[in-house]
């Protein structure tokens, strides 16, 4: 008698009409994430098998990277008359976070996974998170009319999508929320879709394992004790990870202005095609190929040559500036892990710890997402190496300073206070 009671009170009424908006919201979101987060999750699971195929048959047929340069203008044809509004590919997104347009096309989906796994058939050195993003978005957006979403909701629903893309293709969920909270504006979080970002992430992630798609593991095996010591060697390492992510960010703008000056767009791929693989045949290995994750996996074990950070900044750059697709982000991981590796022969950290925070750190840097990249870094890695990968990534992202990868991001609070005047332009605008 008192539960009937109580559910005829005024002020039970009164309550519950007072929250019937917040469970109208998350049963929006949550139903709008399941659909986003099952098709998200499945297309990443479907180009992760495929860009598993290409990589091996490439490895077993390394004659095949002769033909990259054919592969690039088959990648430059391709986006020259039928993607010419899907070029922009992650940048895209984050314009559109920031003012919603048209809807994303589509095509966008089938293009870039066409176009990432010739770009690896054929030995480009390049990533997959670009791809991921930009299915996941375009996959989305189709979303956005069906359901009626406003301009607001749509913005949201963008975020959920990089998050699920980011998430499933890498198998970090959590890291990929925070990540499309955090990578549309540099000093900013869009709190009103945390619970969108994280379901459909979330939600993405376990359908990829549904369908038992393979994720890399990586294992850091030593760990010193914390102490003032091992603080101050981990800020220098971080310094030198902000730094090589302002390189690889500023010189990834100068070569694509460079390949510009080939007036007609489909040769810049083939004229970059023809310059990776021809590096890749002086250096005689496929090891800079592709995505590059064995390397990336020896270097927390094994001593690698001091060189081969630089090398693959080199042909990631003449790959990615010249207009083959795929992305930064697993390069740059390839990058910091390596760079790491080097520097475990100058400063006196464990090689391990000091790959994995390269690994984030670098990454950090250059994307402007220090908080995804902490979390990414624990995900991956473990809690135990949490205060070492934070203070790699929160240095790197202090001392890149207003650069980036995604020329879209907009600056919602300067890093610096010397830097208050660029906040509210994009980078692209600097």
């Amino acid at each position: 008698m008192l539960f009937f009671d109580l559910l005829k009170s005024k002020q039970f009424i009164k309550s519950f009409t007072n929250k019937l908006p917040l469970f109208l919201y998350i049963a929006k979101w949550l139903i709008i994430c399941s659909i986003i987060g099952i098709s998200v999750g499945s297309a990443s699971a479907f180009f992760l098998w495929s860009l598993n195929w290409v990589t091996n048959f490439r490895e077993s047929h390394l004659w095949l990277i002769a033909l990259l340069p054919i592969g690039g203008l088959l990648v430059g044809l391709l986006y020259h008359y039928y993607g010419k509004s899907v070029e922009s590919g992650n940048n895209l997104l984050i314009e559109t976070i920031h003012k919603p347009g048209e809807t994303i096309p589509f095509k966008m989906a089938p293009m870039v996974l066409l176009g990432t796994l010739i770009t690896h058939l054929s030995g480009g050195s390049a990533g997959r998170e670009g791809t991921a993003l930009q299915m996941a978005g375009a996959i989305s957006d189709q979303f956005s009319k069906p359901f009626g979403l406003s301009i607001t909701d749509r913005k949201i629903l963008i975020i959920a999508a990089i998050s699920a893309g980011f998430g499933s293709v890498f198998g970090t969920p959590l890291a990929g929320a925070i990540f499309a909270l955090e990578v549309y504006m540099i000093g900013r979080i869009k709190y009103d879709a945390i619970f969108p970002a994280f379901t459909a992430g979330i939600i993405a992630h376990l359908t990829c394992l549904l369908w038992k798609t393979p994720h890399t593991h990586y294992h850091i095996p030593v760990l010193p004790t914390l102490n003032g010591l091992t603080i101050i060697y981990s800020i220098i390492a971080g310094i030198i990870f902000g730094l090589v992510a302002v390189s690889f960010s500023k010189m990834l703008l100068y070569v694509s202005k460079a390949y510009k000056k080939i007036r007609f767009a489909p040769l810049r791929p083939f004229v970059g095609g023809i310059i990776v693989a021809a590096t890749i045949w002086m250096l005689g290995n496929s090891k800079y190929a592709g995505l590059g994750i064995p390397t990336i996996v020896n270097s927390f074990n094994v001593q690698l040559p001091s060189y081969d950070f630089a090398i693959k900044i080199a042909l990631t750059i003449l790959t990615l500036a010249a207009g083959f697709k795929g992305g930064e982000v697993t390069p740059l991981f390839f990058i910091g892990a390596t760079l790491g590796n080097a520097l475990s022969l100058i400063i006196p950290l464990p090689m391990g710890l000091l790959a994995g925070m390269g690994f984030v750190g670098v990454f950090a840097g250059a994307t402007n997402t220090p908080i995804a990249c902490m979390i990414m870094g624990i995900e991956l890695f473990g809690s135990e190496c949490g205060m070492y990968v934070a203070i790699a990534c929160i240095v790197s992202y202090l001392i890149s300073g207003h650069t980036s990868i995604y020329r879209s991001q907009k600056i919602g609070e300067s890093k610096h206070f010397h830097f208050k005047s660029d906040e509210g332009k994009s980078l692209s605008e600097l």
